[in-house]
This record gives C-alpha cells, structure tokens and sequence, in this order.
C-alpha cells in the first residue's frame, strides 16, 4: 500500500493554487474541469514531483460539513497537515519575506522544530523539521 493522494479543503482553489506555488514553491500536476467551476487540481513537491500529489479540495464550497470541519480547526490554531522541510528556521525567513503570516513562531518541540502559518485558504499548516 502506498500514500499517492491526500487532499485539503480550500475555500478557493485559484487563491490556493497561487499561494501553493508562488510562496510553497510546490508544482501543478493535473489541472481538469469537473463541473460547476471545480477542478481535479493536484500539486506535488517541487523536489519530489513522482510524490504524493496534494488535491487541492474545494469541499468547503460544496459540503457543508467540511466547512464546518475546517472552520472548527482554523478557530482552534490547529494546523491542518504539516509539510516537512530540512530547516524551519531558514523556510520560516523565506516565507515571511513573501507575506506569509505565522500563528506560531519557530519553537522546538522533543525532536522537532515546528512553526505554523495562514494558507489564506481557511487553514493553518505546519513544517516541521525532524531534529
């Protein structure tokens, strides 16, 4: 068994595709039409583009729960998923310099370095680098 797709709900999927490839640097893989202005959008790592793909999910404009769902997480401060990068300080300064707002600074935590940042799109993301 092998982890191919995972997706996450966004409210928008243009402001998300911008702001997943513009500021997280990932790389569009499939980009279909599928009715009603929703699209099958998958991005990937742009060090691993024969990764697990990203399905940009726009399940909050069309299922109630979802909404709820993510809106719950976001009010909370939790982090949706997390992205492993090798230093988080060093994509913690990058990402500033792009305008990404943080809700939690750089900290260690036992073996790992988290931070975690606005998608702009209803979520809260982490990277994590494993110390």
């Amino acid at each position: 068994m092998k982890i191919k797709l995972i997706s996450i709900p966004v409210e928008n999927q243009e402001k998300a595709l911008e702001f997943y490839t513009e500021k997280l640097n990932f790389v569009k893989k499939i980009d279909i039409p599928v009715g009603d202005g929703n699209r099958w959008l998958t991005l990937v790592s742009e060090e691993e583009q024969d990764g697990p793909e990203l399905l940009l999910e726009p399940a909050p404009k069309n299922f109630k729960p979802s909404k709820v769902y993510q809106k719950a997480l976001f009010d909370a401060g939790l982090p949706y998923t997390q992205f492993n990068v090798s230093d988080v300080e060093k994509e913690y300064a990058r990402l500033i310099k792009l305008g990404v707002k943080f809700s939690a600074k750089p900290i260690q935590m036992g073996t790992a370095k988290i931070a975690v940042f606005d998608d702009t799109c209803g979520n809260h993301l982490q990277i994590v680098e494993v110390l």
